[in-house]
C-alpha cells in the first residue's frame, strides 16, 4: 500500500504544480470552445430530429432527449455570451461549462442505450479541453466525473438488460481512453505552456535589447541612418542635428525613430526623407548609388541651404547590412579638428614655453636698463651742473629713444605672455553654462562702465570651459570696442544670443570698418594684426579655445556690421523664453 500511496501523492503533487496558459490566451481559447459547444448543441438538436424523420416514424424524439438538448442549447448560448462579456473568473466559467458538457453527453449516452462512437469522440474533446484550459486537479475531477457517469450508466443498462457485459466492457475501454487522452492532453498543454513562457522570456529579452540599442543610438554623437529598399527606416536625433533638418515633437520626445507599425513614426520618417532629398540631394544620391554589399567612406560638404556656417564638413561612412540594407554613419569633423588642435597646441606649447622663457630674461634686462636710463635723464634735467657740463648732448632725443625701447619691450612682453597662455593651455574643463544667467554676470565683472548691449533671444544651455569662454569674449569685445572707437567717438558693442539649427549663436557686433577682403585669409593666423598696439594672438587663441570645446569662431563678412560669430552646440534650449535686452554701462 505504501508504494501506491506514494505514487498517488506524487501524481497529486505534480498535478497541483502544473502551469496554466496566460489569461489572454485562455480568453481566446475559451471563446473558441464556447462557440464550439453552441455549434455542437445546435447540430445535435438538428440531427436528433432528422434521425427521427429518417426512421419513417411520425413520433418525436423522447422527452428526455428534447429536454436535455433544449437545455444544452440555451445554456451554451448563455455561457458563450457570459464568457464574451465577463472577463473575471474565466476558469470557473469554463469549469462549469465542461461539467455541463459531461452531464448532457451522459444523458444522451443513456438515451442511446449503448456506447456510441460520436458521443465517445465528444467526450474525448471535453476531457482534452479540460486538461488544456483548467488546472490539472480540476481537469482530473471532470475526467473522473465522466468516467463515473459512463460506467454507472452502462452498468445500470447492463443490469436492466439481463447483465449483458459486452457493453460494460466497452464502457470500461472508453473510460480508459478518457484517462489516456487526458494524460496526453495534459502533457501537451504543459509543453505548450513551457514553450509559451520561453517565447515570452525571449520576447522580453529582445524588447529589452531593442530598448538598449535605441538608447545607445540615441546617445551617439554621430548621426545614424538606415536605408532599406530605397527608404529610410531609422534616423536618430544626431542625424537631424548634423544635417540641419527641422525636428518634429515626435523625435524630440523619442530621440530615435524606427519604422514600426506606428503611423506617427512612419509619417515623421517620411517627412525626414523628403527634407533629406530636398536639402541634401547629393548625399542621398551618393548613398543610394553604392552597390549592395559594398562599403564606402567620403567627406560631404554641407550645402548652404542647410546652414553651412554651422556645419562645414561631415564624414559619411556607408556600411552594408546582411538584409541588403545600408547603415549610414555621419560624423562631425569638428571633433576631429578639435582633437588635432589639442595635439597641435600641446606640441606648440612645449616649443614656445622654452623659447619664451629664454627671451623673457634678456628682455627684462633691456626693459630695466631703459627704465634706468630714463631715470638718469630725469636726474640730468634737474641738475644744472650736469647740463652745463654737457651742452651738446641731445637729451630730449635720447629720452624719446629710451621711451621707444621701453614701450617695445612691454609689447614683446605681452606677446610672450600670450604665448605662455597658449603653452599652459590644458584640456577644456567643460561645464554646463546657462547663457542667459552667465552672460550678464560676466559683463558686469569685466566691462562695467562700457556700452555693451546684450540681447538674449533664447535661454540655451551649453557645455564650455568657463575660463576659456571668458577669454574668447574678452578678446572679441575688446577688439570691438577698440575698432569701433576708430570710426566713432562713442564706442559700443552689441551681443546677440539666439538659437539656430540646434546650435547656440553668439554674435559680437560693432560699428567699426570691418575686415578687408585682403585680410580675411590671414584673420585667424598667429601674429597677424592691423593694430600697431596688438599682438596678433587674440583671435588665434580665441579660435583655438573654440575648437577645444567643439565650437567654431567665424567672421561673417555678409553682416551689415562687423560680426564675429561664436557657434556652440546646445544641450538644451527653451524656445518659449521671452527675449531679454539689456544695456550695461
Amino acid at each position: 500500500m505504501k508504494p501506491a500511496t506514494r505514487l498517488v501523492s506524487a501524481i497529486t503533487r505534480y498535478i497541483h504544480q502544473d502551469d496554466t496558459i496566460p489569461l489572454p490566451q485562455l480568453r481566446r481559447l475559451g471563446i473558441i470552445y464556447s462557440s464550439y459547444r453552441f455549434i455542437v448543441s445546435i447540430f445535435s438538436m438538428l440531427m436528433l430530429y432528422i434521425a427521427a424523420r429518417a426512421d419513417n416514424n411520425d413520433s418525436l424524439p423522447s422527452f428526455l432527449q428534447q429536454t436535455a438538448l433544449s437545455f444544452y442549447v440555451m445554456l451554451s448560448l448563455i455561457l458563450l455570451g457570459l464568457f464574451y462579456v465577463v472577463n473575471k473568473q474565466m476558469r470557473r466559467q469554463l469549469a462549469f461549462g465542461l461539467v455541463l458538457d459531461v452531464i448532457i453527453l451522459s444523458l444522451l449516452l443513456y438515451t442511446a442505450g449503448e456506447p456510441d462512437l460520436q458521443l465517445t469522440m465528444l467526450y474525448m474533446v471535453v476531457v482534452a479541453a479540460s486538461f488544456m484550459l483548467l488546472h490539472g486537479s480540476q481537469a482530473l475531477v471532470i475526467t473522473l466525473l465522466a468516467i463515473i457517469f459512463v460506467i454507472y450508466q452502462q452498468f445500470f443498462y447492463a443490469i436492466a438488460n439481463s447483465m449483458s457485459l459486452a457493453n460494460l466492457g466497452d464502457a470500461l475501454l472508453m473510460s480508459a481512453s478518457f484517462l489516456a487522452v487526458g494524460g496526453l492532453s495534459w502533457s501537451i498543454s504543459q509543453r505548450l505552456v513551457q514553450l509559451e513562457k520561453v517565447a515570452a522570456t525571449h520576447a522580453k529579452e529582445v524588447e529589452r535589447l531593442n530598448v538598449i540599442n535605441q538608447e545607445v543610438i540615441t546617445q551617439m554623437v554621430n548621426g545614424v541612418i538606415v536605408i532599406d529598399r530605397q527608404h529610410i527606416v531609422l534616423a536618430n536625433l544626431a542625424a537631424h542635428q548634423l544635417l540641419s533638418i527641422a525636428q518634429s515633437p515626435s523625435i524630440q520626445a523619442h530621440k530615435t525613430l524606427m519604422a514600426t507599425g506606428d503611423d506617427r513614426s512612419h509619417a515623421v520618417l517620411s517627412n525626414f526623407e523628403q527634407q533629406l532629398s530636398r536639402q541634401h540631394t547629393q548625399l542621398i544620391k551618393a548613398c543610394l548609388s553604392v552597390a549592395t554589399g559594398q562599403s564606402r567612406t567620403f567627406t560631404y560638404d554641407v550645402p548652404e541651404v542647410a546652414n553651412a556656417s554651422i556645419f562645414g564638413k561631415l564624414r559619411v561612412q556607408i556600411i552594408p547590412l546582411k538584409d541588403d540594407s545600408k547603415l549610414i554613419i555621419l560624423e562631425d569633423l569638428r571633433r576631429e579638428q578639435a582633437s588635432a588642435q589639442q595635439l597641435k597646441l600641446a606640441s606648440l606649447g612645449q616649443l614656445t614655453a622654452s623659447i619664451a622663457h629664454e627671451i623673457r630674461n634678456p628682455l627684462a634686462a633691456i626693459s630695466q636698463a631703459s627704465q634706468l636710463l630714463m631715470e638718469d635723464f630725469t636726474e640730468f634735467e634737474t641738475d644744472e651742473s650736469l647740463l652745463a657740463s654737457a651742452p651738446n648732448v641731445d637729451m630730449a632725443g635720447n629720452h624719446e629713444l629710451y621711451k621707444m625701447i621701453f614701450s617695445q619691450t612691454k609689447r614683446v612682453n605681452r606677446i610672450i605672455e600670450d604665448i605662455l597662455k597658449l603653452s599652459r593651455q590644458q584640456a577644456a574643463s567643460q561645464q554646463s553654462i546657462v547663457l542667459a544667467e552667465w552672460m550678464p554676470a560676466f559683463l558686469e565683472n569685466y566691462f562695467k562702465g562700457h556700452d555693451i548691449f546684450l540681447r538674449v533671444k533664447t535661454q540655451p544651455t551649453i557645455q564650455f570651459d568657463p575660463h576659456q569662454l571668458e577669454q574668447i569674449l574678452i578678446n572679441l569685445i575688446n577688439n570691438g570696442l577698440r575698432y569701433s572707437s576708430y570710426s566713432h567717438p562713442h564706442a559700443y558693442v552689441e551681443i546677440e544670443i539666439y538659437y539656430a539649427d540646434n546650435d547656440v549663436i553668439i554674435d559680437v557686433l560693432d560699428d567699426g570698418n570691418g575686415v578687408s577682403n585682403e585680410d580675411l585669409k590671414h584673420l585667424f593666423n598667429p601674429f597677424f594684426t592691423t593694430d600697431k598696439t596688438g599682438t596678433g594672438l587674440g583671435l588665434y587663441l580665441s579660435q583655438a579655445f573654440c575648437e577645444a570645446n567643439q565650437a567654431r569662431l567665424l567672421y561673417i563678412a555678409e553682416h551689415e556690421k562687423t560680426c564675429f560669430r561664436l557657434i556652440i552646440p546646445a544641450i538644451d534650449s527653451d524656445h518659449n523664453f521671452q527675449a531679454v535686452e539689456e544695456n550695461l554701462y
